[in-house]
């Protein structure tokens, strides 16, 4: 299977974005296909382009000092720029800036696999001048228009596995492999590069704990402890790993119920099969204890690319009560509140608390599971 057959939901949106008088930014993980996404993209326009690397030492020299007489000689006549690893060029937002003020008849088009300020870049100069789009890995959504709804379905138990990244989507067989290679470069090499990762070994343990406590609240204090780091060290940690892509945090979610939480959070990673190669574990889910975990961080994510896709801005929370009372997920998109219980086997019965539901009537209550997926992906949506 070839990556550059699968269509990426995004292209279409960023497509009707060219020449607008703004930079495009496409930030996401690592290796989720961002380069090939511009490329493919500007292979399509009938006009050549100008291809920079900030991995490239000569490159991030010159870009980082030069002015606009300078950028107009380097670019020469070409109108469509494309610089991939932009975080990694110093001062990227003030070179951006100038291409938009005074190229304007140059679009710029830069990636970079985390956000720019992760490198001291300054988002300042780019207010107003920029559209932002993000690439997550391949989606549920993506591979059904691939390869049909069946045939995604059946591989369901796969992608818990080894999740969605289009390196091992397309090289079935290889999987195990090429995500222990990935893991290691992908979660790495942005943040090592930061002075404030002073203890590389305190990271990768943080990294296993957070995976081995996967859909439970987690503690700063006692991630600390667990991993031999203080809570400021763990807290600084985790925003970092948020800015490179790695993991996300999801809140307690509270409104009207005394006894909910007011507080606490759950970790979650962008991809299943990069939270698996952390932990080296790749065993089929009959042999694992963590299915529940890994079902709702699947759908969790797929929910936020569908979502995304759809250009919904969505806040996404757990419920809990002192009680222990509990709900999965809980969704907050255009004023509507909904409700998701994630649950492997098709014939799990589910009940939701009625503490819940009395305190929130008007919430829509959903059952996840592999029978009734697709329906809050979009499949079949118009």
């Amino acid at each position: 299977m070839e990556v550059d057959l699968i269509e990426r939901f995004l292209a279409k949106k960023i497509e009707v974005r060219l020449f607008k008088g703004k930079a495009l930014l496409i930030f996401g993980p690592r290796q989720v296909g961002k380069s090939t996404l511009a490329e493919n993209l500007l292979k399509q326009l009938s006009q050549p382009f100008f291809y920079l690397t900030g991995d490239e030492l000569d490159t991030r020299i010159e870009l980082s000092t030069s002015n606009s007489v300078r950028l107009k000689l380097l670019f020469g006549d070409h109108k469509l720029v494309f610089i991939d690893e932009a975080q990694r060029i110093p001062g990227i937002g003030l070179l951006l800036k100038i291409c938009v003020d005074q190229l304007k008849d140059v679009q710029v088009i830069a990636t970079g696999s985390s956000s720019f300020d992760l490198a001291n870049a300054s988002n300042e100069p780019l207010t107003g001048r920029k559209f932002e789009f993000f690439l997550y890995p391949l989606s549920f959504f993506e591979m059904v228009q691939h390869h049909g709804l069946l045939k995604e379905k059946r591989l369901l138990e796969h992608r818990l596995i080894f999740g969605y990244y289009p390196e091992i989507v397309t090289h079935l067989g290889e999987e195990a492999e090429r995500l222990k290679l990935l893991a290691g470069s992908y979660l790495y090499k942005d943040l090592l590069m930061l002075e404030q990762i002073k203890k590389p070994l305190i990271l990768e343990k943080l990294l296993k704990t957070l995976a081995l406590q996967l859909g439970s609240e987690v503690n700063y204090l006692e991630l600390g402890q667990l991993v031999g780091a203080d809570k400021n060290t763990v807290e600084k940690y985790i925003d970092l790993l948020e800015k490179a892509f790695v993991i996300f945090k999801v809140s307690a979610f509270n409104r009207n119920v005394r006894t909910e939480l007011k507080k606490g959070k759950k970790i979650y990673f962008f991809d299943c099969g990069i939270r698996n190669a952390i932990l080296g574990n790749f065993n089929p889910l009959a042999n694992r204890t963590d299915v529940g975990g890994l079902w709702e961080n699947y759908f969790l994510i797929e929910r936020m690319k569908y979502q995304a896709n759809k250009g919904v801005a969505a806040s996404f929370y757990f419920w809990r009560t002192t009680t222990q009372q509990e709900i999965d997920f809980i969704e907050e998109a255009e004023g509507q509140l909904s409700a998701f219980e994630c649950k492997w086997s098709n014939k799990a019965s589910v009940r939701f608390p009625s503490t819940f539901t009395n305190a929130y009537p008007n919430v829509e209550l959903k059952v996840i599971n592999p029978g009734t997926i697709e329906a809050e992906l979009g499949v079949g949506e118009g």
